[in-house]
């Protein structure tokens, strides 16, 4: 409890570095341009996607060069908006989302998989809402005074996080008693995975936001 004190009270003298703040929004600027990224290969013809994917490849590229930008600055600075862990635990599972978005693109080109079912267009849908969510909740963390869009944001990434366990469930379920092609299970079955974890992956990103809210509320 001291040390929380003391944090503040050096941060009330301390010069703020809005850096953190800037690579956190262009993080999350990032992602949302995956996701439509992603949509946008979900929907397109076969012979269009490889091009597609590049991109998206591209863009997690960026988000790495983001993630290591802050991870510098982190390591140059001695005063922080918010705890260093808790920095650290943002970015990192903010370019966890990006590493699953990207995961999944590339499955679906390297599987060739012929037809994009509903329920990956659902779970991409619901991956989108996530973002978007946690972009919101990123706007509005560097200043406290509105700490309750965060907490509203944080409520319906993890609401939306159970919105895709339900689609991801009965979807293999689904996939179980309807496909009698034993690869195809296997490759629908991975990539349906690899996109799930990547709603899991935003909500560690609204715990991570979570726990700057209840440090520094």
């Amino acid at each position: 409890m001291c040390q929380i004190v003391f944090m503040k009270i050096l941060r009330m003298f301390a010069p703020k570095s809005g850096k953190f703040f800037d690579s956190f929004s262009r993080s999350t600027k990032n992602l949302l341009t995956m996701s439509e990224k992603f949509k946008e290969l979900l929907a397109s013809e076969e012979a269009a996607r490889d091009g597609l994917v590049r991109q998206i490849h591209d863009l997690e590229h960026v988000g790495d060069q983001i993630t290591h930008d802050l991870f510098t600055e982190l390591s140059e600075n001695f005063i922080t908006p918010f705890d260093r862990e808790d920095i650290h635990y943002l970015a990192t599972s903010l370019d966890d989302v990006a590493d699953y978005i990207n995961g999944t693109a590339s499955r679906i080109s390297l599987y060739k998989l012929k037809e994009i079912d509903q329920v990956m267009h659902s779970l991409a849908g619901v991956l989108s809402r996530q973002i978007i969510e946690i972009d919101s909740a990123i706007q509005n963390l560097q200043n406290m005074k509105n700490a309750q869009r965060v907490r509203e944001a944080i409520i319906r990434i993890n609401d939306l996080e159970n919105e895709a366990d339900s689609i991801f469930d009965l979807a293999i379920a689904r996939l179980f008693s309807e496909e009698t092609n034993a690869i195809e299970i296997i490759k629908r079955k991975e990539i349906l995975s690899v996109l799930e974890t990547a709603t899991d992956k935003c909500e560690d990103v609204a715990n991570a936001i979570e726990s700057i809210l209840v440090k520094n509320s």
